[in-house]
């Protein structure tokens, strides 16, 4: 699973949506540009921008049975 977490480009932001591809990733956090920040024109470079900053899921530690 991959993750983007928004406020790796818009500080502050605590938007993030996961995913299996980084297609769909890209498609949901470009339509969040547009109406969470107003982004009414999405150039390469923020595609870019986005694409830089998916990453794999971080594992949750195991929890100790118990």
């Amino acid at each position: 699973m991959r993750q983007f977490e928004c406020g790796t480009l818009v500080p502050g932001c605590d938007w993030h949506t996961r995913a299996d591809q980084d297609a769909e990733i890209v498609r949901r956090a470009v339509d969040h540009m547009r109406t969470a920040h107003g982004e009414t024109v999405i150039r390469e470079t923020m595609v870019e921008h986005i694409k830089e900053r998916i990453r794999d899921e971080r594992a949750e530690p195991a929890q100790p049975a118990g």
